[in-house]
């Protein structure tokens, strides 16, 4: 069997390693065993190859490795916009119904509906914001 067939049977294992463990190790071995097929392809000696393998380890563990792990872990999605006022605290300025009010969300005044179509909120209470739909927050208690 050809040395580059070797190595590309040993870049597979690896990559079947990688793929059942996960820790972002067996992964970047398997791309310099890849690197270290090549070099036997077109006729590298084994001390070469061998050599390429090594290199191709550290180079890809220190930059492939690092960016990898960063991708696994990404933060949870941020809400932003209006999208951010929902579950928020809101105070009743005026009367809310299932037609019309206001109520003041973190210093900003915004008309509101009740969400609950048969509920009526009276000027001081403290509700919830379950929904917003255009420039009107549906709010509850």
């Amino acid at each position: 069997m050809p040395d580059w067939a070797i190595w590309l049977v040993v870049a597979a294992v690896l990559a079947g390693g990688e793929v059942l463990t996960l820790g972002l190790f067996l992964g970047p071995l398997a791309l310099a065993a890849v690197l270290a097929a090549l070099v036997a392809l077109v006729g590298g000696s084994a001390g070469l190859q061998i050599g390429a393998f090594v290199a191709g380890s550290i180079a890809s563990l220190a930059i492939v490795r690092p960016i990898a792990k960063r991708h696994m872990h990404v933060p949870a999605r941020v809400r932003t916009g209006a999208a951010a006022l929902i579950g928020q605290r809101a105070t009743v300025l005026e009367r809310v119904d299932a037609d019309h009010g206001m109520v003041k969300i973190g210093g900003e005044i915004w008309t509101a509906r009740a969400y609950d179509e048969d509920h009526v909120l009276e000027p001081g209470a403290r509700v919830a914001v379950m929904k917003i739909e255009g420039a009107t927050a549906l709010v509850a208690e």
